[in-house]
C-alpha cells in the first residue's frame, strides 16, 4: 500500500515537472542550483486575479503555488504582467549570452495562463503584443468571469473552473495537448474635442473601461495626436459593440461596483445580467427607447473591406445595437454571425467567422427578442458587412451620450452637443498567439477543415503599410496601471 502510494506520489511530480520552471530562469541573480537535466516540455507562467470568480482566483493561486514553483505564479493584484514578462524575458537574454544552454529551449517551449474574466484576458494579450518578443508565447485562458467569451472561443469551457489540485492537473493537461492558433488584434481609436474651461480628462477615469490598457489618452508627442482634440487608442480582440447591449453592460459593471458583496457567483451574476436587460427596456426597445437612440440616428458608419477606399455602410434605421465581432463567441457564447450560406457567400462577398483572416464581422440587433434568434439552430444577427477597418462619426443629435463596450468592459461616452464629431475607428493590426482545444469553435481561415477554400490574398507583412508605428501597439505594456480606487475584480 505505502509503495503504491509512493508510485503514484512519483507519477504525479514527474508530470508536473513538466510545467515546472526553475528560479533561476525567474529570478535574476538566482543560483542555478535547480537547473534541471531535461527541458520541461510544457513550461508555463500563470497570471491569476485572484479577486476574479469571487473567491474562486484566490484558491487557484494558492494551487497553483502549491504545485508549480511559487516565483512561475503571479498575482495580477501584486505585479503587473508587462514588468513580470519584461523582467523574465530580460533575464532569458542575459543568460543566453553567458552560455545557458537551458534559456533558449525553455524560451522556445514556454506558455502563459491567465486566469480571470475576459478584461483580465484583453490585459495579457496586450501586454504580450505590446513587448514585440521575439517569441512570443501562446496564450490559454481559465475562465473565471461573467461571460467568459474568449476562453470559450478557444475551447476553454465558460463555466468557473474547479480550484482543486485535481482540476488544476486535469488544466495543466489540455494546456499541454492545445494547440496553438493564430488570431487577429484590432486597433482602436477615440478622438473627441478637448475641454477648453479646464484641463481634466473628457472622461472620468471609472468611466472608462475598467481594464485602463483598453484606452489611454495618447501623449502631444504622439503622431496619433491632433491639437484641441483629446484622442485615446487600444485594442481589442473578441468584440467592440455600441448600443442597448453595452447599455446594459454598463448597468450590471456600475451595480457591481455599487454592491460588489453580491456578486461573488457566476450563476448569481448571469441571473443579474438578464433581469438587468429586462429593467433597462432591451426587450421592449420600439416602446420604451426613442428612435432617436437608434443606430443610423447616432452616428455615420463607414467601412474598408481592403487596403481600397472607404464606403458607407447603409444602417437599417430599427438597428439599436451593433457588435463589430472578431471570434464566434458573444454573450456567453453565442455566435451572432452564423455561418452564411452558399448564395449568402456569392451574393453578398460574406464568409464564415475565421478568426485569422483580417475581417471584422459587423452584426445590427433591434432588440434582445432579435438576440434570442440566435438560440435557434443557424441563427444569426442582421449581417452588416465584414470589413478590414471601420469608421462610426458621430454628431450632434438628439441624444448626449450613448454606450459602447470592449471585451466585455463597457462605458458611457458623451457625444457632440455642438457642431464637433466623435470619431471612433478600427483597423487590424496583426495577430497575437492563442492555445485552443483541438474541438474548440474558432476556425482558421487556412485551416482545410474549414467551411470553404479561399485563395491566401492577404498582404504577407499581415499590417497595413499606411498605418504608422504608433497605430501598432496598444499601449497596454507601458501605460498600465490600476487606479487604487479601481478593484481588480471588475476585470470581468
Amino acid at each position: 500500500m505505502d509503495l503504491g502510494l509512493a508510485s503514484l506520489n512519483s507519477d504525479a511530480e514527474d508530470f508536473l515537472k513538466q510545467f515546472y520552471i526553475p528560479s533561476y530562469i525567474l529570478v535574476q541573480d538566482e543560483k542555478a542550483d535547480e537547473h534541471l537535466s531535461d527541458i520541461p516540455e510544457c513550461p508555463v507562467l500563470v497570471f491569476i486575479n485572484a479577486k476574479s470568480g469571487g473567491q474562486l482566483g484566490g484558491e487557484l493561486l494558492i494551487t497553483y503555488r502549491s504545485i508549480l514553483n511559487k516565483y512561475q505564479v503571479f498575482d495580477l493584484g501584486e505585479e503587473s504582467p508587462d514588468s513580470v514578462l519584461r523582467r523574465i524575458f530580460l533575464n532569458l537574454e542575459r543568460l543566453k549570452k553567458n552560455g545557458d544552454e537551458f534559456a533558449p529551449k525553455l524560451e522556445q517551449k514556454l506558455r502563459i495562463i491567465v486566469a480571470g474574466g475576459d478584461g483580465t484576458a484583453g490585459w495579457l494579450l496586450g501586454v504580450v503584443s505590446d513587448l514585440r518578443l521575439s517569441q512570443p508565447p501562446p496564450i490559454a485562458t481559465v475562465p473565471l468571469g461573467t461571460g467568459n467569451n474568449l476562453p470559450f472561443a478557444f475551447g476553454w469551457g465558460k463555466k468557473n473552473p474547479g480550484t482543486d489540485r485535481d482540476s488544476v492537473v486535469s488544466f495543466l493537461e489540455q494546456v499541454r495537448k492545445a494547440k496553438e492558433m493564430e488570431i487577429d488584434s484590432w486597433h482602436i481609436l477615440m478622438r473627441m474635442r478637448a475641454r477648453k474651461e479646464d484641463a481634466c480628462e473628457p472622461i472620468a477615469p471609472l468611466e472608462l473601461p475598467h481594464s485602463l490598457h483598453a484606452f489611454h489618452r495618447v501623449s502631444p508627442s504622439d503622431e496619433l495626436n491632433v491639437d484641441g482634440y483629446d484622442t485615446f487608442r487600444g485594442g481589442f480582440w473578441n468584440y467592440f459593440s455600441m448600443g442597448m447591449d453595452a447599455q446594459v453592460s454598463y448597468a450590471f459593471h456600475s451595480e457591481r461596483k455599487r454592491n460588489p458583496e453580491k456578486f461573488k457567483n457566476q450563476l448569481v451574476n448571469q441571473s443579474t445580467y438578464a433581469k438587468l436587460g429586462c429593467t433597462q427596456g432591451w426587450f421592449f426597445a420600439s416602446v420604451v427607447h426613442p428612435s432617436s437612440r437608434n443606430t443610423a440616428q447616432l452616428c455615420k458608419v463607414k467601412i474598408m473591406k481592403r487596403h481600397g477606399d472607404w464606403q458607407d455602410l447603409p444602417i437599417p434605421s430599427s438597428i439599436r445595437s451593433i457588435v463589430c465581432l472578431n471570434l464566434p463567441s458573444f454573450s456567453g457564447g453565442l455566435n451572432p454571425w452564423g455561418t452564411p450560406n452558399i448564395k449568402k457567400r456569392r451574393d453578398r462577398d460574406l464568409t464564415p467567422p475565421y478568426v485569422d483572416d483580417g475581417l471584422l464581422e459587423v452584426v445590427g440587433f433591434k432588440d434582445a427578442w432579435h438576440g434570442l434568434v440566435l438560440l435557434a439552430p443557424n441563427g444569426h444577427g442582421t449581417r452588416l458587412a465584414q470589413a478590414h477597418r471601420i469608421r462610426f462619426e458621430f454628431h450632434k443629435g438628439a441624444a448626449e451620450e450613448t454606450y459602447m463596450r470592449i471585451d466585455g468592459e463597457p462605458w458611457k461616452q458623451p457625444l457632440p452637443t455642438d457642431d464637433d464629431t466623435v470619431v471612433v475607428e478600427i483597423s487590424h493590426l496583426g495577430q497575437v498567439k492563442m492555445l485552443a482545444t483541438h474541438d474548440c469553435k474558432s476556425k482558421s481561415y487556412l485551416d482545410p477543415t474549414s467551411p470553404m477554400s479561399h485563395d491566401d490574398d492577404r498582404d504577407s507583412d499581415k499590417e497595413d503599410e499606411s498605418v504608422g508605428e504608433e497605430w501598432r501597439k496598444f499601449g497596454a505594456a507601458e501605460t498600465f496601471r490600476i487606479p487604487d480606487e479601481v478593484d481588480i475584480s471588475h476585470l470581468s
